[in-house]
């Protein structure tokens, strides 16, 4: 083959996607189609629960078309991190509605589902052999925080992908994923170059986000040949610049020059980025720098606690100029009512105030002159649902109350835009294994092959 033209259909399958860009399908002779649906940017909870950040009917929504697609032009389907974490609650989720929609069109093909599950006793094993380190600025792995750890994944590269597309798979549904593993997988199986083919699957794992004006929820062409790839969106209303790709390259990367995928680090330092045609950008000259030793990525998550949370807002002058002082006195006395029921190390009780620092925190100086009016979240995370609560329905009473410097009013500092004011949100999650770890093959997914 000189060439290889795939489609990614959009930057997270379930954002939404105009189902016209499927046509052009058809007419460019793509050889397969791909679609991230994971990702760890929406927190720990979805890996922890189990459970998925996009919805089953937004799915289904832009599963079908593609899907069908792909069956009508008799190309592969390629999905990797289903149903959200990869692990194997989102997969199942992910294949029910898979099977639902062949079921419905009549659709008849052969599956791949690779599983990403990684045992706790394969990363302990790992772990005494000093083979895992973290990634990025994380503690290092404990024994007791593998035995704490629910859905331990493994970001997968191309391998399993590539032993999938050899035993003859139509539809690929993947657990946990690296994004490039999505769309490189089937050139490096040809025999394309590495670099160009990973370089040119990170611009395309996000769909048309690379183009002006951007946007994860629109489809992205790629031609990939032997010296070059091109890229270009499939929405005439948008179009790929040399400075979109380019700044693409460097997404969610600390090094402008290159980035790591299980295959190796991916050289950006002699990249050209041209202009081709009226909306599409020319790349050459990355290329593959194979590792000293071959790791991937390691994901779980574990239970910190149950957390319930109020919404008010704060319109009184004096009480937005005495915040930290009402802060520290609800407290105060919230310890000092939930004496003998709970100790205060067991639970945090959390303030948020938009308008203020709710996003940046302690980070930059307070707004010089104040806000007229601040949004407060109270917040609080127990180890029981019911404490959390407890705690929180206390702070918030203390808060609505609490006296301070300049008050003029007897009435409650707070308006609450909802009655009941209270939200229990059920289990909270933090990341517990984010860390890498040697191992001398891919062989730790599970490719399993059915007939649908």
């Amino acid at each position: 083959m000189q060439s290889i033209r795939y489609l990614s259909v959009c930057g997270m399958l379930g954002y939404g996607y105009p189902i016209d860009n499927l046509t052009c399908c058809e007419n460019q002779g793509f050889n397969f189609i791909g679609a991230d649906n994971g990702s760890t940017d929406p927190g720990p909870y979805y890996l922890g629960s189990g459970k998925g950040f996009v919805k089953p009917m937004q799915i289904a929504r832009d599963l079908e078309p593609a899907l069908v697609n792909a069956r009508k032009l008799n190309i592969p389907l390629i999905i990797g991190s289903a149903g959200g974490g990869g692990a194997l609650p989102h997969v199942e989720a992910f294949l029910k509605i898979l099977k639902e929609i062949a079921i419905r069109r009549d659709l008849h093909f052969r599956l791949a589902v690779i599983s990403a599950d990684i045992d706790k006793s394969t990363v302990l094993n790992a772990l005494s052999k000093n083979e895992i380190s973290p990634c990025g600025p994380v503690p290092m792995l404990t024994q007791e925080t593998i035995e704490h750890s629910v859905n331990i994944v493994g970001q997968m590269g191309t391998d399993p992908f590539i032993e999938a597309l050899e035993a003859g798979a139509d539809v690929i549904i993947a657990g946990r994923s690296c994004d490039t593993a999505i769309f490189s997988a089937y050139p490096i199986w040809k025999g394309f170059d590495p670099g160009l083919t990973l370089h040119a699957a990170k611009i395309a794992e996000c769909g048309a986000l690379c183009a002006v004006p951007a946007g994860a929820n629109d489809s992205l062409s790629v031609i990939l040949n032997k010296d070059n790839f091109v890229v270009e969106p499939t929405n005439p209303a948008r179009r790929c610049t040399p400075e979109s790709v380019a700044a693409h390259s460097m997404y969610e990367q600390p090094d402008p020059n290159c980035f790591y995928e299980p295959e190796g680090k991916i050289d950006m330092q002699q990249s050209k980025f041209v202009i081709n045609g009226q909306r599409g950008v020319k790349v050459s000259g990355t290329r593959l720098v194979s590792p000293e030793k071959k790791t991937i990525k390691l994901e779980a998550a574990r239970l910190k606690g149950y957390r319930t949370i109020t919404l008010a807002g704060l319109r009184d002058p004096y009480a937005i100029l005495h915040l930290k002082d009402i802060e520290a006195g609800v407290r105060e006395k919230v310890v000092q009512n939930t004496q003998g029921i709970i100790d205060p190390a067991k639970y945090s009780l959390n303030f948020l105030r938009y308008g203020l620092d709710g996003v940046t925190g302690e980070r930059e100086l307070l707004p010089q002159p104040l806000p007229r009016e601040v949004g407060i979240v109270i917040e609080v995370i127990a180890p029981t649902q019911e404490l959390a609560d407890m705690l929180l329905s206390l702070a918030r009473s203390t808060a609505l109350h609490q006296p301070f410097e300049g008050r003029k009013t007897t009435a409650g500092n707070l308006a609450f835009p909802f009655s009941p004011s209270d939200m229990s949100c059920g289990a909270v999650y933090e990341f517990s294994i984010y860390h890498l770890m040697e191992v001398e093959t891919n062989r730790l997914f599970h490719v399993n092959i059915e007939e649908v």
